[in-house]
């Protein structure tokens, strides 16, 4: 292929020669004329050496090469515990049992008349956890998860785009569909678990797919959960264009055409497909995508239905100062902004063990608040918390060392290779655009030269060895994880440290330093004011290596000329200015649609407006000749059944999107997971990032400690309570 050719980038070099020669022949300066009576054969040897200096530095740009290099093989670590796969039924089941029973604390409100008896309050054929499928089997009641969250309590609706903190909150608290965490754990299929769906069925022609909802199944605050709710959700939620969805109506495009929801009654729908058997649709069921909304709350606030209401309003309306309704094994009851959050055991909650023991097992849930998501670490070291996600490189060795010593608490897993960093160009040409500068910068980086002067000047060994020595971490061209079972390894074009490359694409696109201050500045056919060529990367408060990876770049592309200013950002500064689009370059921890594309499959190139990097605006998007091929190869990706020829379309995919540097990779590592050794049915080998985070697939529900292990509870005997309007 032409890019893994060496190319000639001597034009500009020439042309200043030549006119540097053409200046000496008119007499351009100083130089006295030749004396009349010089021979003329003695101008000939000064025109040739010349000509030969000229040649030499052809020559010299003939070396600069701008060839990728062979990306290497990873080095082995200690790895963790092989996974227990088993198929879907002997994992999870629904049905109803002889009896059930649940804490004796609230079979005692139960006696008060502050609750239901327990079988009034779980579904007809509640969802059961069976034994087959724990680690330590079936628990006992009590004991304390304690956690940490770094990102702001925005509030609870969630299905309007509002964080309620993440780092496990939104995995404890809410509930969806499907559930896609766990699918790591399945011998029999690679689609998500049921959970609020507990069967679907395909039509013959694949049109339609129906839904059969959990029946019985309750709120936290005692009201029916049914179809009404999902139609609220796809209606009012993901399809109104005015809420800010996290997976908007473009996610349910299939080209020009909108998927369906049809209700057939209270626990039953379906959706209705303009393409045959879209099975990647099911992982936008689940706890990631398909945020169900309570209708009885919502649905007098939304403006929809309600004049005096406005969409800012109805999107603020579950702050985090009120017991929200949520779906999930527990429930905020208590919150202390930017300190604490404490979750109880939600006594509505539809599961149960296959003894009938209401779930969850644990009673209470309590995430300690802070700026940076290393204090989740740093409390785990402390033994004030139960569970880190190593995330952050830098935590890495202290984290081991702690985990050997005698008092630990806690013990240390590792998984595949997929935790990426990469740095992101923002492509689009209008969202954010708000003056020339801004014009000038995106059509910069929607210049391949450009992008791949900008990987060149990565040192990107130099990066990982400089975050953590050993083989940790290593370098990353972007597109699929290596630790992906999509990924192969001669589909990549490695862009990496090579200044002499870098520097010569950005002379071919024309900038050079013409105030002589250190810094280039913009050839003024592509910004007439020819300032100085400074971007802004922003990078997170919650991710420490983003920062560690910003600072590198300022270095690195400051080394070439090129300025490079870093604001750090918090998670929810972050999702307004991506909505906005009024960024240039991004650090990002990328997400799981490297390792497992085919639950996120419309993540992997601009198929949804929404589009993490070229997001689409009020104005359609200008897609890059090669973004074409992306959408037509993931369109096709998506509905592609067979496992053969998805790994041949990633393969083209993961080559397209390495040859044209789509966005850069840095460094690739792999998760860590620190829990507690008290926690009983944490799944052997489960992986902290694959299909979603760890609260996902540990299902918390399960987790049980014994009684002698039981730590004091903040807010013992409590439940959340609702205002009887």
């Amino acid at each position: 292929m032409s890019i893994r050719r060496k190319k000639t980038i001597s034009i500009v070099l020439s042309l200043l020669i030549i006119a540097s020669m053409i200046l000496s022949a008119c007499g351009g300066g100083d130089e006295p004329e030749p004396a009349a009576d010089t021979p003329q054969e003695e101008a000939a040897p000064a025109a040739e050496e010349a000509a030969a200096e000229e040649e030499g530095a052809e020559e010299e740009m003939m070396e600069v090469d701008l060839s990728p290099s062979e990306y290497p093989e990873p080095q082995l670590i200690v790895g963790s515990r092989p996974v227990a796969k088993l198929p879907l039924d002997q994992i999870v089941a629904y049905k109803s049992l002889d009896s059930y029973s649940e804490p004796d604390w609230i079979s005692e409100l139960v006696a008060a008349g502050e609750l239901p008896p327990v079988e009034e309050r779980l579904p007809v054929a509640p969802r059961v956890i069976l034994e087959s499928g724990m680690a330590e089997g079936i628990g006992v009641y009590g004991g304390v998860w304690r956690d940490f969250s770094a990102c702001p309590t925005e509030g609870y609706n969630r299905g309007a785009g509002q964080s309620a903190g993440w780092f496990g909150i939104e995995a404890a608290a809410f509930a969806s569909l499907l559930k896609s965490g766990p699918i790591f754990r399945r011998s029999d299929s690679l689609e998500p678990l049921p959970f609020l769906a507990q069967s679907w069925t395909w039509s013959e022609d694949g049109h339609e797919l129906t839904m059969n909802l959990l029946e019985g199944a309750r709120w936290s605050d005692g009201h029916p959960f049914t179809t009404e709710d999902v139609l609220f959700t796809w209606e009012d939620m993901i399809v109104d264009p005015n809420v800010q969805s996290p997976k908007g109506a473009s996610a349910w495009m299939f080209g020009d055409e909108m998927t369906q929801l049809e209700v057939i009654d209270d626990y039953t729908f379906k959706f209705v497909f303009p393409v045959a058997f879209p099975v990647q649709s099911l992982f936008q069921m689940d706890e990631g995508d398909f945020h169900i909304s309570p209708a009885h709350y919502l649905k007098p606030l939304h403006p929809r239905y309600n004049d005096e209401m406005d969409y800012v309003d109805f999107e603020a309306s579950m702050p985090p100062d009120k017991i929200p309704v949520v779906l999930g094994p527990f429930v905020p009851v208590e919150y202390i902004t930017d300190e604490l959050m404490i979750l109880r055991r939600n006594p509505y909650f539809w599961s149960v063990d296959e003894a009938g023991n209401q779930l969850p097992y644990l009673d209470e849930v309590v995430f300690e608040k802070g700026p940076s998501g290393v204090g989740r670490t740093l409390s785990t070291l402390a033994g004030t918390a139960d569970h880190s996600n190593l995330e952050n490189p830098s935590t890495f060795i202290e984290t081991l060392k702690r985990a050997e010593e005698d008092d630990a608490h806690f013990y240390v897993e590792w998984g595949p290779e997929t935790l990426g960093f990469s740095i992101k160009f923002n492509l689009s040409t209008s969202l954010g655009v708000n003056d020339d500068r801004d014009a000038a910068l995106r059509e910069l980086f929607r210049d391949v030269r450009f992008r791949k002067a900008f990987s060149f000047a990565l040192d990107r060994d130099g990066i990982s060895q400089s975050i953590l020595r050993g083989p940790f971490l290593r370098g990353w061209a972007g597109g699929l994880f290596p630790g992906s079972s999509y990924f192969d390894r001669d589909t990549v074009s490695y862009f990496n440290n090579n200044p002499e490359a870098a520097a010569a694409l950005l002379a071919e696109l024309g900038f050079e330093d013409s105030d002589g201050d250190g810094t280039l500045n913009w050839p003024t056919d592509r910004l007439a004011s020819g300032e100085n060529l400074v971007i802004a990367l922003v990078t997170s408060e919650d991710a420490e290596e983003t920062q560690t990876v910003g600072a590198a770049a300022v270095t690195l592309l400051g080394d070439l000329g090129v300025q490079i200013n870093v604001r750090p950002l918090n998670s929810a500064a972050r999702r307004e200015m991506n909505e906005a689009g009024e960024w240039e370059l991004r650090v990002d921890r990328d997400s799981q649609v490297y390792a497992v594309p085919f639950t996120r499959c419309t993540d992997l190139a601009p198929l949804t407006r929404e589009f993490s990097f070229h997001r689409e605006g009020s104005e359609p998007r200008e897609f890059l000749d090669f973004e074409q091929e992306l959408v037509d190869i993931v369109e096709a990706f998506c509905a592609e059944p067979d496992t053969n020829v998805r790994l041949e379309q990633m393969a083209e995919y993961n080559r397209i999107v390495t040859d044209n540097v789509y966005f850069a990779g840095v460094f690739v590592g792999r998760y860590g997971l620190a829990a507690a050794k008290r926690f009983n049915n944490v799944p052997a080998g489960m992986p902290v990032f694959m299909y979603q985070w760890t609260w996902d697939n540990v299902m918390a529900e399960q987790v049980w400690v014994s009684p002698d292990e039981q730590i004091e509870q903040i807010r013992p005997g409590v439940i959340a309570t609702y205002d009887s309007e």
